[in-house]
């Protein structure tokens, strides 16, 4: 295949890259403190809030390490990136893993992950009417 030479070389090399990105995280986690009074002395606690994944995030930590936009990969064009299928899909699996798992026990906003993972509760309500009308002259 002739052209440009690819941002990401292989699958390994973009499962690595997803490791950064969760390593990025955790080390990011400690710009954003929860500071909570504790005890009867209230005594002042800091906590790192959990920063969820998210694939603007990977997207955004690519860029940032100057690999450049691998949307593409996740897309797969006209199947030019078809030996990346089962990686990326293992990174959104796992991107909306952590999401769910975080919205259920409440370490995320429940109602933000559902939506941004299409979990949407649908209830259906059915009406039955009977309406006769009856006229006489």
């Amino acid at each position: 295949m002739a052209g440009r030479p690819r941002n990401v070389e292989t699958p390994a090399l973009m499962w690595a890259l997803f490791q950064e990105y969760t390593l990025d995280l955790e080390f990011k986690a400690e710009d954003w403190l929860k500071i909570q009074y504790v005890g009867k002395d209230a005594v002042r606690k800091e906590d790192a809030y959990k920063i969820p994944m998210t694939f603007e995030g990977f997207k955004r930590f690519c860029w940032d390490e100057e690999v450049g936009d691998v949307e593409q990969y996740f897309i797969n064009p006209e199947g030019r990136y078809a030996e990346f299928v089962s990686i990326c899909s293992r990174i959104k699996n796992t991107i909306r893993e952590n999401q769910v798992i975080g919205g259920m026990l409440g370490v995320y906003n429940p109602s933000i992950t559902q939506r941004l993972n299409g979990l949407v509760e649908k209830q259906e309500t059915k009406i039955d009417t009977d309406i006769s009308i009856n006229f006489e002259d």
